[in-house]
């Protein structure tokens, strides 16, 4: 399994944010400051409300527009 692999599984890690594109950095760095990314790390993605997962979107958009 590969570095992004075990990131997308829920197993992150400080030196494997390296093989992440941008945007996936930015979703990873989102949940953190939401206090979401234990949740994800246990269950996932797929394990947040469709709320949570606008609330990122939203804000990984207003970001972008802000870049």
């Amino acid at each position: 399994m590969g570095k992004k692999d075990e990131l997308l599984t829920g197993a992150l890690r400080r030196g494997a944010l390296s093989a992440l594109s941008r945007e996936e950095r930015m979703k990873y760095e989102l949940a953190r400051e939401l206090g979401l990314l234990d949740r994800v790390r246990q269950v996932g993605w797929a394990g947040l409300t469709a709320k949570e997962t606008g609330r990122i979107g939203g804000l990984i958009g207003q970001k972008k527009r802000h870049l």
